[in-house]
């Protein structure tokens, strides 16, 4: 019978835990792009801004590649939080950000505050974004009009339908999601999840481009 003293005399953090622990806490270090599932609300608690976003979860699913926007998305008659419904093809000929987000979305929370220095640095050459909630419009509507008065939300929110998510989304079902459109109504960049180190210049680039009509040099 092993001897009680002796087991407690073992020291807790060994060579061999104390490597895996910093091999685990590396990876955790390591996330950069982050994400959150549309279907996780039920799961994910509200956080500030300022809380690190939940790692990706989602890995790639190859899917047809989303050149414009389809008819059933564009004349889509959208739930808006303020004035008259949300229609995308209303923007034609406009340089328009559409963002896919949720009030519970860590990495969303995250991406806003550029979303909203972007609209205004940019508005006045023609920039145009659109955020549309993944939430139930009815069950949501308080927390999207909270989130837009604590973030200071300047451009137009409103809630997607499933069927324009489904088609947006594409099989990705993670968000946020944002697609650069220009003027001609082509997808310039697509955008999955948010990094905060690299996915502000990348899209002040596709919005450049978009705005600029040109493509950006190699």
């Amino acid at each position: 019978m092993p001897d009680i003293k002796e087991e407690s005399r073992k020291p807790l953090w060994t060579p061999t835990r104390l490597a895996f622990t910093i091999v685990v806490l590396s990876l955790f270090a390591t996330v950069g792009v982050s994400s959150c599932n549309s279907n996780d609300e039920t799961r994910t608690a509200p956080a500030p801004a300022t809380t690190p976003a939940a790692p990706v979860r989602n890995a790639p699913v190859p899917q047809p590649v989303l050149t414009t926007l389809p008819a059933n998305v564009l004349e889509s008659e959208l739930q808006a939080l303020n004035g008259a419904p949300i229609k995308l093809s209303n923007y034609d000929g406009k340089v328009l950000l559409v963002n896919l987000w949720a009030t519970w979305c860590r990495p969303c929370r995250v991406e806003t505050p550029e979303l909203v220095n972007l609209y205004k640095e940019n508005r006045s050459r023609g920039l145009e974004i659109v955020g549309l909630s993944t939430e139930d419009p009815e069950a949501s509507a308080e927390k999207v009009r909270q989130f837009v008065q604590d973030f200071e939300v300047n451009y137009r929110i409103g809630w997607a339908t499933p069927e324009v998510a489904i088609t947006l989304m594409q099989g990705r079902e993670s968000i946020p999601q944002s697609f650069v459109i220009g003027r001609d109504g082509r997808v310039i960049k697509r955008f999955v999840g948010f990094n905060p180190s690299s996915t502000p210049p990348l899209l002040k680039a596709a919005i450049e481009e978009a705005l600029s009509g040109k493509a950006p040099a190699d």
